[in-house]
């Protein structure tokens, strides 16, 4: 291996293709000898600074003259300069040589992620280093590769960029069709995506019922929670999918639930896990150690992911206590967020609420987010959650976008769609329950028919804030 390395710097010092290719991806602590660690910092310093290769009278002049090393590195790095420039003239083919560099990272990142791994196990979470984080070592270890892609060229790869504009993207249909219309198909991966509501009107129940269609369409769903019990998640998606209210559930025999859960089961092919954290507890940080480790136990890859709710998660890079505003804190919570969805490939959902004034509108804007309006600058799709007393005596609840990344946030802006809190489900309300609605997508602009069976303004009245 000794040789190799060796090999190595000496091509970073008179190989400057194959410097450019392999620099960024080499690190000092993959060499095993404290002199060949010394030497590549002062090829990778040299490089960053001159933009240039080192040559043998300037590193020989950096290394006698560095106040950093002692003697006896300043000997060792100097004796090793002029080895490697004593067969300086032997090349090596370059295919070969980079391959051998690609595997020689590999396996040190490999090496170096297990002996960290055993240092946080025997230092018992010192150096603030919890058993959580071993999982991302190793992930990140196995993932070193040299990536040679340096950006999009847009005259030479047309070709490529018109298979993108017609690549099929994975996305998690809704079984609600407006959703689907509005997001173009679904909720693509690496998503983070938002619903805001005032308390009560319904965020959990919609993520409840998104998470049980899912698990309906054979999808693997990862529902977190941090307000509720698993077990009331459970309930509520056991109302959901087996068509029963919430009093019922509690009244029911266990025969009775047996025998409706045995005919459910057949026909669901997706697996749904509810995992519970204290509230403000968790991070992302928690997260990912959840998610590796239900891979690693039960060979669990979550289709998509649910975090009930956004507001009440620990960050993972701000402390508790730490003295920052709630603007910088959320936001920081939702780079977190969207960067696990980012990792995982999968999207994410979860929730926030409204402000206290916007808890009393019925037409909320982006300015309404509680807390941080660094959220909606980072989330890809969010959209309001809003419930009257008119909409509660039609079992409707009305849907605008605030944000939207997958499509015009203008074409269907507001709408409404069934409910049904008892047994926490929604449902694709009737066409003409749009009509009214500005910014609805109807052609129909008439009002709907009110509660008395004709098209008087009533409605609109009710509809208090809302432009209609």
């Amino acid at each position: 291996m000794k040789q190799l390395e060796n090999v190595i710097l000496k091509n970073l010092i008179f190989n400057e293709d194959y410097t450019r290719k392999v620099l960024p991806f080499i690190r000092e602590e993959y060499f095993s000898e404290n002199n060949q660690r010394k030497f590549f910092r002062e090829i990778k310093t040299y490089v960053e600074e001159y933009k240039n290769l080192p040559t043998y009278e300037s590193l020989l002049i950096d290394f006698t003259e560095s106040k950093k090393l002692t003697q006896l590195e300043v000997n060792g790095c100097v004796d090793l300069l002029r080895e490697l420039n004593s067969d300086r003239n032997e090349k090596s083919e370059m295919d070969w040589l980079i391959d051998q560099t690609e595997k020689f990272c590999q396996d040190k990142a490999i090496y170096n992620a297990i002996m960290s791994s055993v240092s946080i196990l025997d230092k018992n979470g010192e150096d603030n280093k919890s058993k959580g984080e071993i999982p991302k070592l190793l992930s990140d270890a196995l993932g070193v590769s040299f990536d040679n892609h340096i950006g999009h060229d847009y005259v030479n790869d047309f070709d490529a960029r018109y298979d993108f504009y017609h690549k099929q993207e994975t996305k998690i249909p809704f079984d609600l069709d407006l959703f689907n219309k509005i997001t173009k198909g679904g909720l693509p991966i690496k998503t983070l995506n938002i619903a805001l509501a005032g308390t009560g009107v319904g965020k959990s129940l919609f993520m409840c019922h998104v998470a049980a269609s899912c698990l309906s369409q054979g999808k693997n769903v990862l529902y977190i929670t941090l307000e509720m019990a698993e077990e009331k998640i459970a309930e509520r998606i056991d109302a959901n999918l087996l068509n029963v209210s919430m009093d019922e559930l509690k009244t029911m025999t266990k025969d009775d639930y047996e025998r409706k859960f045995n005919h459910l089961k057949t026909k669901l092919n997706g697996k749904l896990i509810i995992k519970e954290y204290p509230t403000a507890a968790a991070s992302s940080l928690h997260f990912r150690a959840l998610l590796n480790e239900l891979h690693l136990k039960k060979s669990f890859k979550p289709d998509i992911v649910f975090i009930d709710y956004l507001n009440i998660c620990a960050s993972s890079r701000i402390k508790p206590g730490a003295n920052v505003n709630s603007y910088a804190y959320i936001k920081a919570i939702a780079e977190e967020l969207r960067g696990l969805a980012v990792e995982f490939a999968v999207p994410i959902v979860s929730a926030t609420q409204t402000t206290r004034s916007g808890f009393t509108n019925t037409d909320p804007g982006l300015e309404d987010t509680s807390e941080s309006f660094g959220l909606p600058a980072t989330a890809d799709f969010m959209f309001a959650l809003i419930s009257t007393e008119e909409l509660e005596q039609l079992n409707q609840i009305m849907v605008k976008q605030l944000k939207n990344r997958y499509g015009d946030p203008n074409s269907f802006k507001r709408f409404v769609i069934g409910i049904d809190r008892s047994k926490m489900k929604l449902y694709d309300a009737e066409p003409d329950a749009q009509n009214g609605i500005a910014d609805s997508g109807q052609t129909d602009d008439s009002p709907p028919l009110n509660t008395f069976g004709n098209r008087e303004s009533k409605f609109n009245k009710n509809f208090g804030g809302l432009k209609v």
